[in-house]
């Protein structure tokens, strides 16, 4: 019972921290790559518990937004590019061939080292 409590108490601990740092204010710009010059919103809800924030965003603009968010935009925004391939009976099967990047953000002063992969995703950018 004592080594549940504990294991709870540490996932409490790791999700708080991981919250707080999404919390940290970072600058940037802007970059929306799918309607260059184009603007974007949004809301988001990052952490159980958090309020609802909507988010407008104008492409090349440098901002201030939270770290959670600036992940957001680089990691979760794309949508998959399919390709078909005939397997076996003759039945095709569609896979994705890669991923075309919607939008981003750059940093001008943050790097988030946990971020760094050792083989990155491919994305392709659409011009």
């Amino acid at each position: 019972m004592e080594a549940e409590k504990v294991v709870k108490d540490k996932k409490t601990i790791n999700l708080m921290h991981l919250r707080d740092k999404d919390r940290v204010p970072v600058k940037g710009i802007f970059r929306f790559h799918e309607v260059p010059g184009g603007q974007m919103e949004f809301s988001l809800l990052l952490h159980k518990g958090d309020k609802l924030t909507n988010y407008k965003f104008k492409d090349g603009e440098i901002q201030t937004v939270p770290l959670g968010v600036a992940k957001h935009l680089n990691q979760n925004c794309w949508y998959p590019e399919y390709d078909h391939i005939k397997g076996e009976d003759s039945q095709n099967a569609a896979v994705i061939t890669k991923k075309i990047r919607r939008c981003s953000f750059q940093s001008l002063e943050f790097i988030d080292i946990d971020d760094f992969r050792e083989t990155p995703a491919p994305i392709e950018r659409t011009m």
